[in-house]
């Protein structure tokens, strides 16, 4: 299966047999490959049942749960890394869930649509909240409730002491180093404690 170019990232930052917490797992894709080509261990969260049901089928240990509960069932440093792929913006709690990623794990991974984006920007000057691959919703049945963009992020992080070890942005599958907040549309940061 083709890992979206987003996932492909976060697979090179995981080494072989890693302990893995992918929170807000989706059907499982990036877990199964982990599991199958790094030979990690660990786990998917996911709140929808018909993801849950596809992490199943494809062999991927799951627990269903609402990340807007916590991650009290997980002790201090269970894991190495915590990953949050495109799930950030969907959190009603979202410095309290970078806090207590890093309390499970030792790295944390998180990507999110950088709302900074060119287009982005065009679509709110014409009047429109924008609408794309990454922001593939419409204003009225978006889960995503907190947008940002990379200084957003980068000043979250540094508030709360969070140390960004790496950040890679994209568009269209392509890593973008010029203007990144203007020319990518989704932003990927490996994270830890000082």
């Amino acid at each position: 299966m083709k890992l979206r170019a987003d996932l492909k990232v976060i697979a090179d930052w995981i080494p072989p047999k890693s302990r893995v917490l992918d929170l807000g797992c989706g059907d499982g894709t990036l877990m199964a490959h982990l599991m199958r080509d790094k030979r990690v261990q660990g786990y998917g969260v996911e709140i929808d049942v018909d993801n849950v049901v596809k992490c199943v089928a494809a062999g991927v240990p799951v627990i269903q749960s609402d990340l807007e509960a916590g991650l009290a069932d997980f002790g201090d440093a269970s894991f190495d890394h915590v990953i949050l792929s495109q799930t950030l913006q969907a959190m009603r709690n979202t410095e309290e869930i970078l806090i207590e990623l890093l309390r499970v794990g030792r790295e944390g991974i998180v990507t999110f649509p950088n709302f900074g984006y060119w287009e982005n920007r065009l679509q709110i000057m014409q009047g429109r909240m924008p609408v794309s691959e990454t922001i593939p919703y419409q204003w009225y049945n978006t889960p995503n409730i907190h947008w940002c963009m990379l200084g957003d992020f980068e000043a979250l992080c540094a508030k709360n002491g969070i140390a960004i070890r790496e950040r890679v942005v994209l568009n269209n599958d392509e890593r973008v180093r010029f203007l990144p907040n203007l020319r990518g549309s989704l932003a990927v940061y490996r994270i830890g404690r000082p």
